[in-house]
């Protein structure tokens, strides 16, 4: 069993243990909501938490894109992050790979680390970090706030992680099948990870946010669902997959919609509004679409094309490390 903790396991062992009650906690644990937000007064504190783990080339960039992009998604600039490593036993050069990389995707947006811990450890083959952000926010917006009718807003595209990831530690085993142009441009997608200038943007439209990460867009997409107690129904050829996407995903027999999806940013916008909120991420260089709307439903879940998925969906590049 790899992967995220599901639905069941978290509500038997997890949200029922969550230690003493503070009024200050406006939205604490819960499944498909990534982040917590702490009422301080005139502003709201947002905090979340997220491993490093299938990564290697790049494990550095991707954590800090990947932990900020979550409080983007809940309306709040990110301001702080701790970071923990764990290493290989004795091995400094990542070490010094990944610090170098974590300082410069901190200075590109804007984020002071404020602490953490490091240590080696024996019996791991790869280096893993654990990252905390946090950042203040005068609205904070949820993953589980979704309304019926509400149209679904995906940015830039499907699996734009998953195209990194495969196109760095992977490119020796996709040389053989995936031209050198495409694999270039994969690489390059991890330059492209942050939703931050979208989730600005979005936030005064926006009644959810929620990046899509391990799983993909339908994994997200699933979370979006549960966490606000509706339908969503989906229309597959909406959703954009990038040509280098689709021929990395494709020679590593992969659905691109169902691999790691940082980089993108799916919001729900009221129909009225959701025109207004196109035009503003064009005009500022950001590539959107519609790819379904929420319905009010008692088969809570998602609907792709009129394919039902009632349970979490998994990673499906995880399998490619085994």
């Amino acid at each position: 069993m790899v992967g995220k903790v599901g639905p069941d396991g978290l509500n038997q062992y997890v949200f029922n243990r969550l230690g003493s009650v503070d009024e200050s906690v406006v939205v604490g644990p819960a499944y498909g909501e990534d982040t917590a937000a702490i009422d301080l007064g005139d502003r709201v504190l947002v905090v979340n938490s997220d491993p490093i783990i299938y990564a290697g080339d790049r494990v550095g960039t991707l954590g800090v894109n990947i932990a900020s992009n979550d409080l983007a998604a809940s309306g709040a600039e990110p301001r702080w992050m701790t970071i923990t490593y764990l290493l290989p036993d004795g091995d400094e050069d990542y070490l010094d790979k990944i610090s170098r990389q974590i300082d410069n995707s901190s200075q590109e947006l804007g984020i002071a680390i404020i602490g953490g811990h490091s240590e080696y450890i024996s019996g791991i083959k790869r280096p893993f970090l654990s990252l905390t952000c946090f950042g203040l926010a005068d609205r904070y917006i949820p993953t589980g706030g979704v309304r019926p009718e509400d149209k679904l807003i995906l940015t830039k595209g499907a699996g734009i992680e998953a195209t990194g990831i495969l196109a760095t530690d992977f490119r020796e085993e996709l040389e053989g099948e995936v031209a050198e142009e495409d694999l270039d441009k994969g690489a390059d997608r991890l330059t492209q990870l942050s939703v931050l200038p979208e989730g600005l943007l979005l936030n005064d439209y926006a009644t959810a946010m929620h990046d899509p990460t391990e799983g993909g867009v339908l994994a997200g997409l699933f979370e979006m669902a549960s966490a606000s107690g509706l339908a969503l129904e989906i229309e597959r050829e909406e959703i954009v997959v990038n040509p280098d996407t689709e021929k990395i995903c494709e020679a590593a027999e992969v659905d691109p919609l169902k691999v790691f999806g940082s980089g993108a940013l799916i919001a729900s916008v009221p129909a009225a509004e959701v025109q207004e909120a196109l035009e503003l991420l064009s005009n500022n260089g950001i590539r959107a679409a519609v790819i379904g709307e929420a319905r009010a439903s008692d088969a809570i879940g998602l609907k792709v094309d009129g394919e039902t998925f009632d349970e979490p969906i998994g990673e499906q590049t995880y399998e490619l490390w085994d």
